[in-house]
């Protein structure tokens, strides 16, 4: 027996898999009744598998679905994700559809087990941030049998929708205007970049363009936690003790080099002649400092906004399951830390 893609996935085909009954089937995954070991783990296994995720409403709506969105974001602490969330909310005010948060903190540990949750309330759709996801993950959002669009990154294969920007090209395009500017001797300041994969993309893009260029980065220097303004000041102190001809600092979002930026300016440094500056995210928040940094807007709200759209379409038109590819082009503001051309 075959099933459709746009089908989800039931008991029925968990049962199949795994060669046993529908019952005890659910007798696993309630973990209720008399079933072996191996039974329970071969049932396990293809549930897992299968990306099946159990319906905690079965039978309660006619439907088996629930006017519910699911948003799948790392973190609300971020300053990136809330403009992104009132894109998604403002738009999804205009449909019967609520958006509904799950916060994975990074991890795509964690990710899985928002996911799995949220999904066994069978929502509506499913927006999530990032393109990297673990195969369970990537399984769930397959077999979900609902719109999913992952947001934020376009530099990979989604599994269904996709909405944001070009990373790699956003670096390029902030190396291509540090180069023509004039610097030449350049550091990066960053999170570390094994969680962070919008960030290692931009960094790829970056480094590439200088090196088409005969540029190197020459000094690297990393983060993990606490307040990214201190973190900015401390890393940006660190990176000139060891290296003080550096004539440029990219950063891998605005609010560590605004804190690199304010430490800077205490030191009295000619910003943006003996040095220049640039973070990314396009953060409002900082325009009040005494030098607005050089930055790229990564399009937060508008992908909101695009991504509510394509769910409310999709559940407002079942028979459009065409996915929907949408690559927004971020534009650099060279504010006061980097020379114009």
């Amino acid at each position: 027996m075959t099933r459709s893609e746009n089908r989800p996935l039931t008991l029925r085909d968990v049962s199949e898999a795994s060669g046993v009954s529908e019952m005890t089937v659910s007798r696993v995954l309630r973990n209720r009744g008399d079933v072996s070991d191996t039974t329970r783990e071969r049932v396990l296994e293809k549930a897992k598998e299968l990306g099946y995720v159990p319906n905690k409403i079965a039978g309660a709506l006619a439907s088996q679905r629930v006017n519910l969105v699911a948003v799948i974001i790392p973190s609300m602490s971020n300053m990136v994700f809330p403009e992104v969330m009132t894109g998604i909310s403002r738009t999804l005010d205009e449909t019967g559809l609520q958006p509904v948060v799950g916060l994975t903190e990074y991890s795509r540990e964690k990710e899985e087990k928002v996911l799995y949750e949220m999904l066994s309330w069978r929502p509506s759709g499913v927006i999530i941030a990032g393109l990297e996801h673990s195969e369970a993950s990537r399984a769930m959002l397959k077999a979900s049998g609902i719109p999913v669009v992952e947001i934020m990154d376009v530099d990979g294969t989604p599994v269904d929708s996709v909405v944001g920007i070009s990373h790699r090209r956003a670096g390029a395009k902030m190396a291509e205007a540090i180069l023509r500017a004039g610097y030449g001797h350049i550091g990066f300041l960053g999170t570390t970049m094994s969680r962070d994969h919008r960030a290692r993309k931009r960094f790829e893009g970056f480094t590439e363009v200088l090196a088409k260029a005969g540029v190197e980065i020459a000094e690297r220097e990393f983060y993990t936690g606490g307040s990214a303004f201190a973190k900015g000041r401390e890393m940006t102190q660190a990176i000139l003790e060891r290296d003080p001809e550096l004539d440029f600092l990219y950063y891998s979002n605005d609010l560590i080099g605004a804190g690199g930026l304010l430490w800077l300016l205490e030191q009295g440094v000619d910003i943006p002649g003996q040095m220049g500056l640039a973070g990314f995210n396009g953060v409002n928040l900082l325009k009040g400092l005494p030098r607005e940094l050089a930055t790229m807007d990564a399009c937060r709200f508008e992908i909101g906004v695009k991504a509510a759209e394509i769910i409310a379409n999709r559940v407002a038109n079942p028979d459009a399951i065409d996915p929907v590819r949408i690559v927004l082009e971020p534009t650099i503001s060279y504010g006061d830390t980097l020379r114009r051309p």
